[in-house]
């Protein structure tokens, strides 16, 4: 008896359903798996046999044939086995199977009959509807996952055995119903570090917000204990909440990474990725045997904190350079292409010389050669693609310990949020949700100078012996810094200001 079963595979942070076709007959013994399955999905043969056996089930003694269709595409992961399971069980009538078709099946299984999670369960459950399914199967632990989806049936399982006596007996299973917008709008706010906690650095966190409202790229630079860190980490408080939309495409690429936990749903707050330096560029911008995104995908929509820039490997630097111009990156292999969005907000830090405390090394252990091989470490199209260079000075003791808090987070955000609004009205025709992304011809259109801002940055230009691309920059942090203060004309001031936050195109960090 022939019968079909239908589960998914992801390719990029999108899902193909998968036909697997069970074919049993009693012309001899034997079980064979076909359609490129990979080890893990060869080896679900000995993990179904023993959850079966242990709820009251067997595999049948006979010629089973299974098919996972499209045969061309390559099917990884141990998320099939309930679906093959079902499939079995369907095809040697130990089951009645009427309605199997009406649902996407997935999941992993235990020897006890037990389900382990998955990973890609959102988009598979976009998918699933998107292709006229009544419902999805799958692990109780994914179901929230899943229910973001609506139109939807969603059932999340503990043991295969409530699969087998929901199809085979009508036994209902509970169906997992989810509020994405209550829930959505009741976590979105929650941050576990406030703007307040941040003694003294005022300019530092001015430079910060500029940042946030126009979505520009930050490096900081200052001596060690300076609170470069603690500064990055605040950042997710004060940039704009995260629109459904967003929240949506940013659970889906952690949904495949398998990054969500246990009982996740939607991500309602901007992602916070912080890898440590002994990186490699597979994994900063994703890919490998079988691609997986990259930490610079797990960052999308949100903040890629790069600590220590300098200590980073220079090619895992480097591979950075088109996603920060593109935001997004693309992994080619010689079969298939994969997309991955990378739309971040970088936020870098170093120190000023290899000690850590140039120009106030008391014991000056930082020669010239040292000094110009570890700038050299960052490469001039790298910086030119940071927006914004700022030093964080020494905390004086004063500071540290005065009593009185600082500016909070939300207050800054409100700021922000002001000069996004304006952002967000000016670029409503185009594909375009901050000053950072603004290009060429918007530039031309929204960036108009006064005779006195142009003398002014053209003088910076040549004392500074700028880049086109930091041209640029200037005019799209000076479009930010008129905009956060409601300005519908770029300044000389603003123009004076964004100049000030080039501190590493200055012959002081090249000496």
């Amino acid at each position: 008896m022939l019968i079909k079963i239908y589960g998914s595979a992801i390719h990029g942070v999108a899902a193909q359903t998968i036909t697997i076709e069970v074919n049993i007959d009693t012309g001899g013994v034997g079980y064979h798996l076909v359609g490129l399955p990979d080890n893990a999905i060869k080896e679900s043969s000995y993990r179904i046999s023993a959850a079966l056996k242990n709820v009251g089930y067997k595999i049948p003694g006979k010629k089973i044939t299974i098919n996972m269709a499209p045969a061309d595409l390559r099917k990884e992961g141990s998320a099939y086995d309930l679906s093959i399971a079902i499939g079995i069980l369907a095809a040697s009538d130990q089951i009645f199977a009427e309605k199997v078709c009406d649902y996407i099946i997935m999941g992993e299984l235990s020897l006890d009959g037990s389900l382990q999670p998955i990973r890609g369960v959102l988009p598979i459950a976009i998918q699933a509807r998107e292709e006229g399914f009544k419902g999805i199967i799958l692990p109780l632990q994914n179901a929230r996952e899943a229910a973001i989806v609506n139109d939807l049936d969603v059932y999340g399982v503990e043991n295969i055995k409530e699969v087998i006596d929901f199809f085979n007996e009508g036994k209902p299973i509970e169906k997992i119903i989810l509020d994405t917008r209550k829930e959505f709008q009741e976590k979105i706010n929650e941050f576990p570090f406030d703007f307040s906690e941040v003694k003294g650095q005022e300019t530092a966190k001015r430079a910060m917000e500029v940042a946030a409202a126009g979505g520009h790229n930050i490096i900081l630079i200052g001596p060690p204990g300076s609170g470069k860190t603690m500064l990055a980490k605040r950042v997710p408080g004060i940039l704009p909440p995260l629109t459904l939309k967003e929240a949506l495409e940013t659970t889906k690429i952690h949904s495949v990474a398998g990054k969500m936990g246990a009982e996740a749903s939607l991500m309602t707050v901007r992602p916070f990725r912080s890898p440590h330096h002994t990186i490699s560029d597979v994994a900063l911008v994703g890919g490998g045997s079988y691609p997986q995104p990259g930490e610079i995908s797990l960052a999308h929509n949100g903040v890629l904190f790069l600590d220590e820039m300098p200590e980073f490997k220079r090619t895992v630097l480097e591979v950075m350079r088109q996603p920060l111009e593109d935001r997004e990156v693309t992994i080619s292999r010689a079969r298939f292409t994969v997309n991955y969005p990378a739309s971040f907000m970088l936020v870098a830090s170093m120190n000023p010389s290899p000690s850590g405390f140039f120009p106030d090394d008391p014991n000056n252990t930082s020669s010239a050669y040292e000094m110009q091989r570890y700038m050299n470490r960052l490469s001039g199209p790298l910086l030119d693609r940071i927006d914004i260079h700022i030093e964080v000075q020494k905390v004086e003791f004063e500071q540290l310990s005065e009593k009185r808090k600082g500016e909070k987070s939300e207050v800054i955000r409100e700021r922000v949020l002001k000069a996004r609004d304006i952002q967000n009205e000016r670029y409503k025709t185009l594909n375009i949700s901050c000053n950072a992304q603004i290009g060429p011809k918007e530039l031309e259109a929204f960036c108009e100078l006064d005779e006195t801002s142009f003398s002014l940055i053209k003088r910076a230009m040549e004392k500074l012996n700028l880049s086109a691309r930091a041209y640029d920059r200037i005019l799209k942090v000076a479009r930010t810094i008129a905009d956060l203060e409601g300005s519908e004309k770029i300044l000389s001031h603003h123009i004076s200001e964004a100049i000030q936050y080039r501190s590493l195109d200055r012959e002081f960090w090249n000496a």
